[in-house]
């Protein structure tokens, strides 16, 4: 036998998450889930595995190995990938059941998904939970769109980010798409190529200077990496650059004539006139270089940023936009259906509520029934039912046989909030005497006997005095 003692690690860009951190979680799928079934989203839980020839990869960033960014294996017969996002596998599980659904079919999942991402602590890993919701139908698109952004901006204001805490900005990727035409860019890697370098525009680390480079041939980083680029001519990369440099809205519509740009310059002038009926306008931003790297998007976009001085400009957090052909893929192209959607990063956003401690959580720290003396044992599960009959969170020590000192050391590791503490003078007088373990120094009140028969009442004002 092998005396190697495995290291107790986890693989990189995976993570556990316990205590205040579980907690926040929690809540924020909570807050997200009931405000999307208060927009009239109804729940589908989806399959964490898809057959890998049905969902593809829209994400990689090299074509030439598409299925590079994500969990692929072989099963029996079947090659099946883990989910990288929930869109792909809601178009599969729609056309496998569209007949039985409305006509209109707006659905919300929450799950965890996986990339091969390059990891920063808790703010991108490889795994991490989503929560989304989409709409598929033959719909107007400002309104259905309009919908979204509201519900973005909701939701995240019941998350108790503030107004100037983060900003939504929207494009339409046909104003760029026309622009690429325009400029008789057909190769489709090349046009992906365009696509994936301008959305690095906002990228801290890249910026427009990167992203000329990417438009070039080539960019190397700091490391001496290289990563390939457009290979675009230089007045193609000029043009392209001119336009993101465009940051009035207005004034896209003198400079780009090609029918496609138009055609999103029109949606975006219909959607605010939608959002203009709502109270969430002021919060929403056009920003031309949002195209959106995952390759299925076809109109309108959206990207939720983060400005906190923790975490800088820009920290994405809600994302999301259109896909006209994403389903037609499984149901024919003679029969497309269209679809729009966005994604909180509910982990993401969990990790920045703990680290600025904006968002309430109730924890419930249980209460510590103690072990003076086995003979009591049965009077001992008498008080833990009838606290749990009154829905108190609490436990029983489970080693009778340590003495009370270490019974409350326990209590201090596990954060029990109060001890109850009964001897042969507790029973015999009727008596309870309790502890309290979260009380602030100094307190007079630490420890208090009461009667038997006020313990649900006592326990219920040291619990509440804590909190």
């Amino acid at each position: 036998m092998s005396n190697n003692k495995k290291i107790p690690k986890l693989p990189i860009g995976f993570t556990d998450i316990s205590g205040t951190d579980f907690e926040i979680k929690k809540k924020v799928i909570k807050t997200l889930e009931d405000n999307f079934i208060n927009y009239g989203f109804a729940p589908l839980e989806q399959s964490t595995f898809e057959i890998s020839e049905n969902i593809g990869s829209f994400i990689a960033d090299d074509p030439e190995n598409p299925m590079a960014d994500v969990y692929t294996f072989e099963d029996s017969k079947e090659s099946i990938t883990y989910r990288y996002d929930m869109t792909a596998g809601l178009a599969r599980s729609y056309a496998a059941s569209y007949l039985d659904l409305p006509s209109i079919y707006k659905r919300y999942s929450v799950g965890d998904v996986a990339r091969r991402e390059k990891p920063q602590k808790k703010i991108r890993l490889k795994s991490f939970t989503q929560a989304d919701c989409d709409i598929i139908g033959n719909v107007e698109k400002p309104k259905a769109n309009a919908e979204l952004c509201n519900l973005i901006a909701d939701s995240l204001q019941k998350l108790n980010f503030s107004k100037d805490e983060f900003k939504i900005c929207i494009s339409n990727r046909k104003i760029i798409e026309g622009l690429i035409n325009e400029l008789k860019i057909t190769n489709e890697k090349q046009k992906l190529a365009v696509f994936r370098a301008i959305d690095k525009v906002s990228n801290p680390n890249i910026g427009i200077a990167g992203v000329k480079d990417l438009l070039g041939s080539e960019r190397r980083d700091k490391s001496g990496a290289v990563t390939k680029g457009a290979n675009l001519s230089r007045d193609q990369i000029q043009q392209i650059i001119g336009c993101l440099d465009i940051k009035d809205f207005k004034k896209l519509s003198t400079v780009l004539k090609n029918p496609l740009s138009r055609e999103g310059i029109e949606e975006t002038n219909k959607l605010f006139e939608i959002l203009n009926y709502g109270k969430y306008l002021d919060q929403i931003n056009f920003s031309i270089e949002k195209v959106r790297a995952i390759n299925y998007y076809s109109g309108w976009l959206v990207e939720t940023e983060i400005n906190l001085p923790n975490f800088g400009n820009g920290l994405s957090v809600c994302s999301g936009g259109e896909y006209a052909n994403l389903i037609g893929s499984f149901k024919g192209p003679s029969t497309p259906m269209p679809g729009v959607g966005i994604s909180f990063g509910v982990t993401r956003i969990s990790a920045i509520l703990s680290e600025i401690k904006k968002l309430e959580i109730e924890e419930k720290n249980p209460v510590l029934v103690c072990v003076m003396d086995k003979k009591y044992l049965a009077k001992y599960y008498e008080i833990l039912d009838e606290m749990r009959s009154n829905r108190i969170s609490s436990e029983i020590f489970l080693n009778p046989d340590k003495n009370m000192g270490k019974q409350l050391t326990y209590a201090s590791k596990r954060k029990n909030s109060v001890a109850v503490i009964c001897g042969e003078n507790e029973f015999k007088d009727e008596t309870v005497t309790l502890k309290n373990l979260l009380a602030v120094k100094g307190d007079k009140n630490l420890q208090v006997t009461v009667p038997r028969k006020d313990l649900i009442n006592e326990v219920r004002k040291i619990i509440s005095k804590n909190n």
